[in-house]
C-alpha cells in the first residue's frame, strides 16, 4: 500500500542531504550512460558491416576471369581466359543440386542513355531474370526481365530508381523508350536496391540481347549464382572451392594460379563477419559487465557510507519507537528510488547522445549507433537490484544497533 508519510519522509531526507544524493545518483547514471554508449557504438559497427553486405544476396558467388600468371600444360603465362556460353551449361550440369539462382553477365560501362533532352552515362548489364535475386533488387514499378525477353532477344530494360530520376525527373519511366548507344529500349521496370545509390544507377537488359549486340562470339564477362540456402557456411565454402577447381581444369589453368579465375564467395565474408561480430560482442559484453560491476561497487560503498553517517539518526528513530523493519524498509526504498531515477536519467542521456552523434560517427565507420531498449532497461534493473541489496545489508546491520549505542556514535 502507498504510504504518503513514508514518501514525504524520504524526500525530506534526500533534500537535506543533497550532496550525498547527487553522488549516489551520479554513480548510477554514469554507469548506465557508459553502458548505453558502449552498446550503441557496438551496434553501430554491426550496422556498418551489415550495410557492406546489403547490396547482394548473402549466399551469392561471382566468378570472374583474368589472365594466367603461371604456364601450364604447354600454355604460356599471360593467357586471357574467356568465358563462353558453354561454361553456363557446364556449371548448371555439374552443380544442379547446389545452385539456386544462376545468371551469366555481360557488362558495358559508360553507356550513353538519352531520353528526349536528358542524357547521362550508366553501366548496362546483360543478365538473366535470376539476377534480381543475386542483387536483392526490389521492383518498384513494372517488372524485372523475363525468360520470354531472353528468348525473343527483346530490347527492354529494367532501370534503377536513380536512373529514372536522372532521365525522367518526377515522371515515371515505365513504358517509355530510352536510347542506349543509339539503340532504343523500352523500360519495363524500375527497381531499388539495398546496396544504395551506386546499385540504383545500373540498367539491366536481357543477356541474349546484349550478347548479340556486343559479344557475337558467345563471350561472357562473368557468372553470378546463389547456392542452396540449405548449405552451411563451411559447406558453401567447400562448394566454391570445388567450383573453382573444376573451372580451372576446364580452362587449362594451373591449380595454384590465383589470377586466371577468381571466385568471390559471400559465405567467406559472412563467416569472417560472424567471427568478428562474435569477438566484438564478447568485448562489448565484457566491458559492459565491468561497467555495471563498477556501478554496483560504487552504489554499495555509498550505501555503506550513508548508513554509517545516519547511525545517530537511526538510533533516535529506534528510541522513538521505530521498528527494525520500518528502518530497513525506509533505507531500501530510498536506495531503489535513487537508483531507478538516476538509471533512467543515464538511459535518456545516453540515447540522446547517440542520436546527436549518429551522423558524425559515420566517418569512423559507425552507422546508426543505437541500443535496444530491453538491454539498457535490463542493465538498469540489475543496478536497482544491486542498489536494493546494497541498501539492505548495511540497513539490517544498523537496525540491530541498540539506541544507546547509536546515540553515542561519533
Amino acid at each position: 500500500m502507498f504510504d504518503l508519510d513514508r514518501w514525504i519522509e524520504i524526500f525530506q531526507t534526500l533534500s537535506k542531504n543533497k550532496l550525498r544524493t547527487a553522488l549516489s545518483g551520479f554513480t548510477i547514471a554514469f554507469a548506465i550512460l557508459l553502458f548505453t554508449l558502449l552498446f550503441g557504438v557496438g551496434n553501430g559497427l554491426k550496422h556498418t558491416f551489415e550495410k557492406q553486405f546489403a547490396g547482394d544476396s548473402q549466399n551469392s558467388i561471382y566468378i570472374y576471369s583474368g589472365r594466367t600468371t603461371k604456364p601450364f600444360k604447354g600454355f604460356q603465362s599471360g593467357r586471357r581466359i574467356q568465358f563462353r556460353n558453354d561454361d553456363s551449361k557446364f556449371l548448371n550440369e555439374k552443380f544442379e543440386d547446389e545452385i539456386q539462382f544462376f545468371s551469366p553477365n555481360i557488362q558495358r560501362n559508360n553507356v550513353q542513355a538519352i531520353y528526349k533532352g536528358e542524357q547521362n552515362r550508366y553501366t548496362v548489364r546483360g543478365v538473366y531474370p535470376d539476377y534480381q535475386a543475386l542483387e536483392s533488387s526490389i521492383i518498384e514499378e513494372g517488372r524485372f526481365l523475363s525468360y520470354l525477353d531472353l528468348k525473343k532477344r527483346a530490347k527492354v530494360v529494367a532501370i534503377g530508381k536513380l536512373v529514372e530520376e536522372d532521365l525522367f525527373g518526377q515522371l515515371s519511366g515505365l513504358g517509355k523508350e530510352i536510347n542506349l548507344d543509339g539503340i532504343s529500349y523500352k523500360v519495363v521496370g524500375v527497381f531499388t536496391d539495398p546496396g544504395g545509390d551506386r546499385d540504383e544507377r545500373y540498367i539491366y537488359a536481357p543477356f541474349t540481347t546484349i550478347q548479340g549486340i556486343y559479344k557475337p562470339n558467345d563471350e561472357v564477362d562473368r557468372f553470378g549464382l546463389t547456392f542452396s540456402p540449405k548449405l552451411k557456411v563451411d559447406e558453401a565454402i567447400a562448394f566454391s572451392n570445388l567450383l573453382t577447381k573444376l573451372m580451372k581444369e576446364k580452362h587449362g589453368v594451373d591449380p595454384r594460379d590465383q589470377g586466371a579465375i577468381r571466385v568471390r564467395n559471400y559465405a567467406e565474408g559472412t563467416k569472417n563477419v560472424q567471427q568478428f561480430m562474435m569477438v566484438l560482442n564478447i568485448i562489448i559484453l565484457f566491458i559492459g559487465i565491468g561497467t555495471l560491476i563498477a556501478g554496483i561497487i560504487g552504489i554499495s560503498n555509498i550505501m555503506v557510507y550513508i548508513v554509517k553517517e545516519r547511525t545517530k539518526e537511526l538510533g533516535i528513530r529506534k528510541a522513538l519507537g521505530a521498528t527494525p523493519k520500518s528502518i530497513i524498509g525506509m533505507i531500501m526504498l530510498e536506495s531503489i528510488f535513487v537508483t531507478a531515477i538516476a538509471g533512467y536519467a543515464g538511459l535518456l542521456i545516453g540515447i540522446f547522445a547517440l542520436k546527436a552523434l549518429g551522423d558524425s560517427l559515420e566517418k569512423y565507420f559507425i552507422i546508426n549507433p543505437s541500443v535496444e531498449t530491453y538491454v539498457v532497461v535490463g542493465a538498469t534493473i540489475v543496478l536497482i537490484i544491486a542498489g536494493t541489496i546494497a541498501g539492505y545489508i548495511p540497513a539490517k546491520r544498523a537496525a540491530k544497533i541498540k539506541p544507546i549505542v547509536a546515540l553515542n556514535d561519533e
